[in-house]
């Protein structure tokens, strides 16, 4: 069977690797017999139009019964939308949360078209960082009348809110859509608060490995981790690089970073790393792994990541 790629770039590759009646009744005059008003049916949100991640407009004429997610951030925007009942597919990826472990998978690095067109969904979520390269097998899923909507490529928390509102509107949970971004919006502002107590002389200096050498690369501005650093008021120290650029180790060395954050669970072989030895936090034993899906994944639980990256860099502050 044909399978279609849906991976762009290395940085979604490491990204991988390394998403919620009324009726009315009325009584007639007591001198003519009772007369039953008929109870008014509620406003259906549907047909909806949509602008997709593309910037293209998409129409979904009714409320989707089946879904299938071609990426895990997407999946985990469904499910704490309250559709998880509603999803039928999901990539080979998906980890989260434990029910997608019964769900058919449609894909890893590819989709398989004619598998997602036999699961006969009303809906597929695609994903902007994928969709150019999977133009043809995209195509493919819409000329047999299903309804796909590709999400836009989130960089910031103000994308994933954006993520959030899109896949509400398509799936008629807007009211849920909203208590999910005020829940993220509001437990980040609490750990900000929190981080402010901080002094400027205890802020520390933290180096991001997202992957090992020979090629070691890290997170530069413009990544959710740069962002929640800012959040915990903790200093990238490779904040003056663009997107997740390759450095070389006596670059990162130079750094001297107070504190070490893999997402990759490396922390033991940083610790081993004899040209490390006198890099502050390798003395200090400060290396930390995080769980690379609460940094990295554009869903509702960056915030929790946000959360981990302050308990691991601040203990005293935020354990």
């Amino acid at each position: 069977m044909k399978r279609w790629k849906w991976s762009a770039a290395l940085a979604a590759l490491i990204l991988l690797a390394v998403m919620l009646a009324g009726c009315s009744s009325g009584a007639g005059s007591s001198a003519q017999p009772t007369k039953k008003e008929e109870p008014k049916a509620e406003q259906s949100a549907f047909p909806v139009t949509v602008k997709d991640g593309l910037g293209e407009e998409v129409t979904i004429k009714a409320e989707p019964k089946t879904i299938v997610s071609l990426i895990p951030s997407n999946t985990e925007i469904a499910y704490a939308l309250g559709l998880g009942e509603k999803i039928v597919g999901v990539s080979d990826f998906d980890n989260y949360p434990e029910d997608v472990k019964t769900k058919t998978k449609i894909g890893g690095m590819e989709f398989n078209v004619e598998k997602i067109i036999s699961l006969k969904p009303d809906l597929v979520l695609a994903h902007a960082s994928s969709a150019h390269n999977s133009r043809d097998g995209l195509q493919q899923l819409k000329d047999a009348g299903i309804t796909v909507l590709v999400v836009n490529d989130a960089k910031s928390f103000a994308d994933v809110y954006a993520s959030i509102e899109l896949i509400g509107k398509a799936t008629g949970t807007v009211d849920k859509a909203k208590q999910v971004i005020e829940g993220m919006k509001e437990k980040l502002s609490q750990i900000e608060e929190k981080a402010k107590q901080i002094p400027a002389d205890k802020r520390a200096n933290v180096w991001v490995e997202v992957s090992p050498p020979p090629q070691l690369y890290t997170a530069g501005k413009g990544t959710f981790m740069d962002e929640m650093l800012q959040v915990i008021s903790a200093k990238n120290v490779a904040g003056d690089l663009e997107g997740w650029p390759m450095v070389t180790e006596e670059k990162a060395v130079a750094y001297k970073p107070d504190v070490i954050i893999t997402t990759y669970g490396g922390a033991k072989q940083v610790l081993e790393r004899a040209a490390w030895k006198d890099v502050p936090a390798v003395k200090n034993k400060r290396v930390y792994d995080v769980n690379t899906d609460l940094v990295s994944r554009p869903g509702p639980r960056l915030a929790e990541g946000v959360e981990e990256l302050a308990k691991a860099i601040y203990p005293e502050v935020f354990q």
